[in-house]
């Protein structure tokens, strides 16, 4: 439920392999008790849009007329829990948690169906992100290992019920991409992943009529998206969802964020600027810190400090912060106020978190001391938002000379591929990628880790697939640097699909 409205990371502590199909005389064909009745399905389709308050109101009167409702309930809950995760408000978690009991109470209470299984495991999954999201570690682990027990008997009870099989496989999919450093934890709890079968669950959930058939495409778009490399597969879907229900500011996010990470800059801000608004809208302040990046890519500087300014204002929780700062200190350096742009480079210390690898890129680019390039910053930004050939004809004006940090010097040929990646130039491609690897060695930057993995893709794209899986062990072998999680996740992908 919902679990495309938040980060795909919010399930990264559940999978099960699937099991053997069940001869369970309760597992035929979905019956009616497993679907949703017409009132919750408009309550879920309400909420979906992210106007949690009408979701609620329309979910608490069908529960005055079907108390225990499992549809109702799992709408009651997701809204407020779609909030706490929306907002990142510390001072709402423990009310959520107690209403999440009191809803995990009262389906204990009402007759087994494939459709209270499922709720029931949607809800203590919940239940566990937000313990461990908001600092509470150990009764996350706990509620983890129920939501794994939980979905797993669901899956054997109830074999074929597409809701299950859709969270299963994101389960699956996730658990298996988690890092090394994280697989002892996953053991210990008996959480094995495997990235196939999780998406070949989340298709199947994905091409078959259920209620909730929307997160299933969803996600499988966002995994193929985020995982493998940019696909216009997400972009398609959410286009047409979008269009299909103009309404729906959950598709407004997602189009925008699909659009900014395929560094289609420009489609990203139309989203932004033609999203639903008004008091039914649960408020989304992290649509602002992204469009603050969009405008940052464009180079309209004091347009992206008012969207941030705008974030760190309405935002209530402790991750985005150090990075909405960090593009507060380019804005005001790249337009020429340097007394701004000191200001908020101190303010990167001062608060917020480091859990999120761009948060820990700001600490670090603050910890380190070591002055940005201009133009190699300016190159790197409008590559993000698409504009490769301004980037090549920025990087053109770029001189190293021996007086030069490693650093500048590392990441002026990565700059250069990526610029060429995006326009498709694959041999050149290929080139400064190859000369960035070479000239790392040990250097504890990302660049070189990076360009492995794009390599991979490259080679893996060719049907090069002996030397796309050296390129993708290559991406694993570096220490520590700054996006090591993501890349090493997206490297065990790739190294899975190879198989």
């Amino acid at each position: 439920m919902l679990l495309a409205s938040a980060s795909t990371s919010l399930c990264a502590a559940l999978s099960a392999r699937p099991p053997a199909p069940s001869q369970d005389e309760h597992a035929s064909e979905t019956a009616l008790a497993d679907q949703l009745s017409p009132a919750a399905r408009r309550a879920y389709t309400e909420l979906l849009k992210l106007r949690t308050g009408t979701a609620q109101a329309l979910a608490r009167a069908e529960l005055k007329q079907q108390p225990g409702s499992p549809g109702a309930l799992l709408v009651a809950e997701g809204a407020g829990f779609a909030e706490l995760v929306i907002s990142q408000d510390a001072s709402r978690y423990a009310a959520i948690i107690a209403q999440q009991d009191a809803a995990l109470e009262a389906l204990d209470a009402h007759p087994r169906s494939a459709l209270r299984d499922y709720v029931r495991g949607e809800i203590r999954l919940h239940q566990a992100v937000a313990q461990v999201m908001f600092g509470h570690e150990l009764q996350g682990a706990w509620s983890l290992r129920q939501a794994y027990l939980q979905v797993q008997q669901n899956a054997k009870r109830w074999p074929g019920y597409l809701p299950t099989v859709k969270t299963l496989g994101l389960c699956e999919f996730l658990i298996g991409s988690v890092p090394e450093s994280y697989r002892w934890f996953l053991n210990l709890l008996g959480l094995p992943g495997n990235t196939e079968a999780g998406l070949q669950h989340l298709r199947t959930a994905a091409q078959r009529t259920h209620d909730f058939q929307p997160e299933a495409q969803i996600l499988v778009a966002l995994i193929r998206q985020t995982y493998y490399g940019a696909d216009e597969e997400a972009a398609a879907l959410v286009a047409r969802l979008s269009r299909e229900q103009p309404d729906n500011l959950l598709f407004s996010y997602l189009g925008m964020s699909v659009q900014k990470k395929l560094h289609h800059a420009d489609q990203a801000l139309t989203y932004y600027r033609g999203r639903p608004t008004g008091p039914t809208y649960v408020p989304v302040a992290y649509l602002h810190h992204m469009a603050a990046d969009l405008l940052l890519y464009q180079g309209q500087y004091a347009a992206s400090e008012r969207a941030n300014q705008q974030f760190l204002s309405e935002y209530r929780g402790v991750h985005y912060r150090k990075d909405a700062y960090f593009k507060l200190y380019l804005a005001y350096w790249l337009s020429g106020d340097a007394a701004q742009a000191e200001r908020n480079r101190q303010q990167i210390s001062k608060g917020g978190d480091t859990t999120i690898e761009e948060d820990r890129y700001a600490q670090r680019f603050v910890e380190d001391r070591l002055p940005l390039n201009r133009l190699l910053t300016r190159a790197r930004l409008q590559i993000d938002g698409g504009y490769y050939r301004p980037a090549l004809a920025t990087l053109d004006e770029f001189r190293a000379t021996s007086a030069t940090p490693l650093r500048d010097r590392l990441e002026e040929p990565y700059r250069r591929a990526r610029a060429y990646h995006g326009l498709q130039r694959l041999d050149s491609a290929r080139l400064y990628y190859g000369r960035c690897v070479a000239a790392s060695g040990t250097a504890p930057y990302y660049f070189a880790p990076q360009s492995a993995l794009q390599l991979g893709y490259i080679c893996q794209e060719a049907g090069q697939t002996a030397q796309a899986k050296a390129y993708f062990q290559k991406a694993l072998s570096y220490g520590k640097h700054e996006y090591k999680t993501s890349t090493d996740a997206k490297a065990k992908v790739a190294l899975a699909s190879l198989k």
